[in-house]
């Protein structure tokens, strides 16, 4: 069953100007694995899937890295969640999470359907 969805979009170079501004925002974003990734707009998307968590979730503040992105062998991305985040989706009975993360034309997305 579903217990949730989430879609979020991020400006690319938005998301660039903020991390260049400020360089201590992505130890506070980013897991030091998800700080691996070398594009923009990799980084823009992967921002983009912890806001659609923290929608599922129905809980905006929940630290940035207890959602973090990552590849498995194949290059699918899949969402591990961990501290407040897990136990926000314990409470809702989430088994399951599935992610789509895409960018084109300065914009990145990212859909997460979370299921019991």
């Amino acid at each position: 069953m579903i217990v949730g969805i989430g879609v979020d979009v991020v400006d690319v170079a938005r998301l660039a100007a903020a991390l260049e501004r400020t360089p201590s925002l992505r130890d506070r974003i980013f897991t030091s694995g998800e700080q691996q990734q070398t594009r923009t707009e990799s980084l823009a998307a992967r921002f983009a899937a912890k806001e659609a968590v923290a929608k599922v979730l129905g809980a905006p503040g929940l630290p940035w890295t207890d959602a973090e992105v990552v590849s498995e062998d194949s290059g699918k991305p899949r969402l591990v969640v961990t501290g407040s985040a897990k136990q926000a989706a314990d409470a809702l009975g989430v088994a399951s999470w599935h992610l789509s993360m895409s960018h084109d034309g300065g914009i990145a997305t990212a859909f997460v359907v979370a299921e019991t």
